[in-house]
This record gives C-alpha cells, sequence and structure tokens, in this order.
C-alpha cells in the first residue's frame, strides 16, 4: 500500500462526489488503482531514479511532477472501473501524456528535477549495456 497519495491530493484533479461516485465509498479500490499507478511508474522510472525514495515521501517532499501523472494515471484507472467505455476525453489525454512524459524519462530525453538519481552502482546494474571482460591470462611462449 502507497503513502505517496492521499485522498486529498485528488481535489486539484477531481470532485469529491464524483470520486465518492466512482468507488461507491469504498477507499480500498483507490488504494488498489494508487498501488497499480505507483507500480506502472516505477516500471519506467526504475532504470535511472531511485523509485524507492521517491514514492517514499510525504506531504511536502513530494516531487509535485511525479504527484500529478500519478493522479493522472490512478484516475484513469479508477474511470476504467466505472465504465470504460464512457471515458473522458480529457482522462485518456491526460493518462495518455502521463505515459509520454514516462517514455521520456526512460530514454533520458526528459529528467526531473530534483528527483533522487540511482548512485553509478545501481545504473550500471540497470544499464542495457555492461562492459566486461574474461581475466588476464599470462601467456609464455
Amino acid at each position: 500500500m502507497s503513502n505517496f497519495i492521499t485522498i486529498d491530493d485528488y481535489n486539484a484533479t477531481i470532485h469529491h462526489e464524483i470520486l465518492g461516485a466512482l468507488i461507491r465509498d469504498d477507499e480500498a479500490i483507490v488504494e488498489v488503482c494508487e498501488d497499480r499507478a505507483v507500480a506502472q511508474m516505477r516500471s519506467y522510472m526504475s532504470g535511472r531514479y531511485n523509485c524507492d525514495e521517491i514514492f517514499s515521501q510525504t506531504g511536502e517532499n513530494r516531487n509535485t511532477l511525479i504527484l500529478m501523472f500519478a493522479i493522472d494515471i490512478t484516475v484513469y484507472h479508477l474511470f476504467c472501473i466505472h465504465n470504460p467505455q464512457k471515458l473522458y476525453k480529457t482522462r485518456i489525454d491526460r493518462y495518455e501524456r502521463a505515459i509520454e512524459w514516462l517514455k521520456g524519462v526512460e530514454k533520458g530525453a526528459i529528467s526531473i528535477d530534483g528527483a533522487p538519481m540511482l548512485d553509478d552502482d545501481q545504473l550500471a546494474k540497470a544499464s542495457n549495456y555492461q562492459m566486461k571482460s574474461n581475466p588476464k591470462r599470462v601467456n609464455h611462449f
């Protein structure tokens, strides 16, 4: 269960009444969708950023851009539960924009200001390219 997003964070994105209607006053549904959104974001960001540190932040310490996209993804998943055939264009656009942003982060075209990067050892493990060689052999002729 993620504490990165709180129920009050949704006020800037969706009206409380609409959120209540979507989840039918069962906050466990919100937590499941939040966890899915965070897991989805981790899959894109974990190659460059310290996701454990990013998503463990609370309150004012959270990165607002990451929080905004996490909420957009969560709300999209909530709307999909309710009625996927009648998704608002705005919700689809915001979700697609979040995924485009995450793809840019994954490729390295976009950097997140203030987000903790992985240290060099962790970056080397996460890299697609690794340089290794066999142990040096001593040949006598």
